[in-house]
């Protein structure tokens, strides 16, 4: 396994309770990275890959669609870590997987909330403090979705394709100021998303990918782990793909 040297680093992971957010965060604690995850749930730490040190490692509970509940984490954190160099946006939630005509309003909202808005809520609370150092990395789990569409899954798709938009707008954007910003588009992977998703539509993706097989958290957390290392050093505002092979752009 390649490891990265995260040592007195701290690192925000959003959604990482679980999924792929808390394969992210595991590794970034065994390289030696603080972590704080925001998520509605706590992270279980039964399983001991959680420390047990309160300098290496928070959690608050926070909804990341609300703009209070986000700027209040952060000055919390801040104070707790002393300074915010990674952000990971791993929050997110498939939505219905049904025709676009039966969605209503508010299911609509809540994937876009949810998947989009987050990043933007999150992004801009922590740029602040990573100018003021000089250095950051904002690394956002978009989705294969968002690049090609599923279908079934506008919301999904409209809100993942505003992630992969929104991270080359702030990665031009903030090229220079130490902060590079870039996201990762998965394909199929085992999460407990799938539960959202329908019978059909996890068939279809499937079919889709020429390695012929879901994506494992670990392999896109290994992803997630460079873009978000000092190694990844001449990539700003770029969409990395993990999906099998269903896209190669």
């Amino acid at each position: 396994m390649i490891s990265f040297d995260f040592r007195n680093r701290t690192a925000i992971v959003t959604g990482g309770a679980r999924g792929i957010g808390r394969a992210v965060a595991d590794r970034l604690l065994a390289s030696g990275a603080r972590v704080a995850i925001w998520d509605m749930r706590a992270p279980e730490v039964s399983d001991g890959t959680f420390p047990s040190k309160p300098d290496d490692f928070h959690y608050s509970l926070l909804d990341v669609t609300s703009e209070t509940a986000v700027e209040q984490a952060a000055r919390e954190t801040l104070a707790l870590t002393g300074k915010i160099d990674i952000l990971i946006n791993a929050a997110g939630v498939t939505g219905p997987t049904k025709p676009m005509e039966e969605f209503s309003l508010a299911e609509w909202k809540r994937v876009i909330d949810i998947n989009l808005d987050s990043v933007f809520l999150c992004s801009r609370a922590v740029i602040p403090l990573m100018r003021a150092n000089g250095y950051g990395r904002i690394v956002s789990i978009a989705s294969i979705a968002g690049k090609q569409g599923n279908p079934f899954m506008a919301g999904y798709s409209a809100a993942k394709a505003g992630v992969i938009g929104m991270t080359k707008a702030l990665g031009l954007e903030l090229a220079g100021s130490g902060i590079l910003v870039n996201c990762v588009t998965p394909g199929l992977v085992r999460t407990e998303l799938l539960k959202e998703m329908s019978e059909e539509a996890i068939a279809l993706s499937a079919s889709k990918i020429p390695l012929n097989r879901p994506g494992t958290v670990d392999e896109v957390a290994a992803q997630i782990l460079w873009a978000a290392s000092e190694e990844c050093s001449f990539a700003t505002g770029a969409v990395f793909d993990a999906s099998g092979g269903r896209a190669a752009y």
